[in-house]
């Protein structure tokens, strides 16, 4: 027998909204537990602090009626019945371990978001077919821990739990011994169940939005990454007796490196990004030439071609400077992550979301990784930007404006809704 479903159930009026005290409440509320004296957040993954976030976090899910599981790498699920508890759920969540100098707002927006939605539709006594679920991924910043985007990695099957549960921070302490310490080395299997769809709530963390006056970010992917260690040798000298023409000066290919990182990203936008984020040099006295230089290089693109010309671009140039001074090279790569379009379904849900509520609106791409790259991996997956104020994160300093916050939460939920009741009658 077919059971009658009410079509208001389905359907979001469009005074719908989230309270913005009440999601900008929760945020400071959770930025109290680490908060810095210059305004930000030090809560570093699986510290006592982190624990005490897990905490006031399952409070308040288990507070909104939800269910509460914990895998073996300690992500957090809140679980939000629907009517049917076969279909695989509606997700969206982040991160709320930060970095040393963090923010009030990286990843914890995208959480606090996730619950805001739930207490919504709670207030709003609205029911969808489908779970809708809200998740805290363990140790997304890889601050204290490496990898990055831990949590969501062995959730998605990119990472062995066991090799990640024994990853060390500089003390020594394993990422399982700490996850046994504070009380999250859950009973769930970490393999990822299926993924209805999933949504990311994020700052921006960059300056295009506040720079084009536009409000809501609709993100069509992330920059693919290609991470390289580069170390050039030459032949440390007096600086004073050895001629120019006879110097082996690592320093001096290093320099023409550098510049051709910049170049080569200038040369293949939109969407390219270069930097040498690090380097040093050896011996590091004012009157020796230089013998050795270590440099990191950071490649992006949202264009697989695109990136491999720039590689193969910046590796011509180091070719050619060691060649020419002398110098021996040994260029590592040490990160690979290709270039990720989200689903069109849900990018699509999020401009739709915008054009509801009359929000300006642009199409973007993220510079930077996010869960989400992992989540794409197991079900259609989109993500929201918001503004931050100068385009500033992982700093102290970092700010978003309350009313920003709050329209794009109201994007979140209309787009969750809308995923979560697909097809329903």
């Amino acid at each position: 027998m077919n059971t009658r479903i009410d079509p208001s159930q389905h359907l979001l009026g469009q005074g719908a909204q989230v309270s913005r005290e009440r999601l900008w409440q929760s945020l400071m509320d959770l930025a109290q537990l680490g908060a810095t004296a210059k305004g930000g957040v030090c809560r570093l993954a699986l510290t006592d602090l982190d624990r005490q976030a897990r905490d006031l976090f399952v409070r308040w899910c288990t507070e909104a009626g939800c269910t509460v599981s914990i895998d073996a790498i300690g992500n957090i699920f809140a679980r939000r019945p629907g009517r049917n508890p076969a279909l695989p759920p509606v997700m969206t969540g982040s991160h709320i371990d930060t970095q040393p100098t963090g923010g009030k707002f990286d990843g914890c927006y995208g959480v606090m978001a996730g619950l805001e939605v739930i207490r919504t539709l709670n207030d709003l006594q609205l029911t969808t077919e489908a779970p809708l679920e809200v998740v805290v991924w363990t140790n997304e910043e890889g601050s204290r821990f490496p990898p990055c985007m831990m949590g969501s990695g062995v959730f998605a099957g990119k990472f062995g739990l066991q090799d990640t549960l024994d990853k060390v921070d500089e003390q020594g302490l394993s990422v399982g011994a700490e996850l046994a310490r504070i009380g999250y080395a859950g009973p769930r299997v970490p393999t990822g169940h299926a993924v209805g769809a999933y949504f990311e709530a994020h700052i921006e963390q960059g300056p295009v939005l506040e720079d084009q006056r536009t409000t809501i970010g609709v993100v069509q992917g992330c920059l693919g990454q290609k991470w390289f260690d580069l170390v050039l040798t030459g032949v440390e000298a007096h600086a004073g007796p050895t001629p120019m023409h006879l110097r082996k000066d690592a320093l001096v290919g290093a320099a023409e490196v550098v510049a051709a990182v910049n170049r080569v990203a200038h040369a293949h936008q939109p969407h390219a990004c270069g930097t040498v984020g690090c380097l040093t040099l050896h011996p590091g006295s004012r009157n020796v030439i230089p013998g050795q230089v270590h440099m990191t290089l950071d490649l992006r693109h949202l264009d697989p071609t695109h990136l491999a010309a720039m590689v193969a671009e910046v590796r011509e140039v180091i070719e050619a400077s060691s060649a020419r001074h002398g110098l021996r090279f040994e260029l590592t790569p040490t990160a690979d992550f290709p270039p990720l379009y989200f689903a069109e379904q849900c990018v699509d849900a999020v401009r739709q979301g915008a054009r509801e509520l009359g929000l300006s609106h642009m199409d973007i791409v993220s510079g930077a990784g996010h869960d989400a790259i992992f989540l794409a991996e197991l079900g259609p997956a989109g993500m929201i930007f918001v503004p931050c104020e100068g385009g500033i994160s992982h700093n102290e300093i970092e700010n978003a404006a309350p009313q920003d916050l709050a329209d794009g939460c109201d994007v979140l939920l209309r787009a969750m809704f809308q995923a979560a009741n697909q097809g329903a009658h």
